[in-house]
């Protein structure tokens, strides 16, 4: 249970400062270290028949 609620804070966190491009008051590296992870992570590019594309 420990670890859900620790991970749970971790996405607020991220999303609440570095996903909106600001630091993180408490903990800068804390940003850093989340934002070189969300860049790290693989993107799926997903493209429907029935859409027309993002630009």
């Amino acid at each position: 249970m420990l670890v859900v609620l620790v991970v749970a804070g971790l996405v607020v966190v991220y999303v609440a400062y570095p996903h909106r491009g600001e630091e993180v008051p408490a903990a800068p590296w804390l940003g850093e270290a989340m934002t070189r992870a969300a860049e790290a992570a693989p993107l799926m590019e997903l493209e429907y028949d029935d859409s027309e594309p993002r630009r």
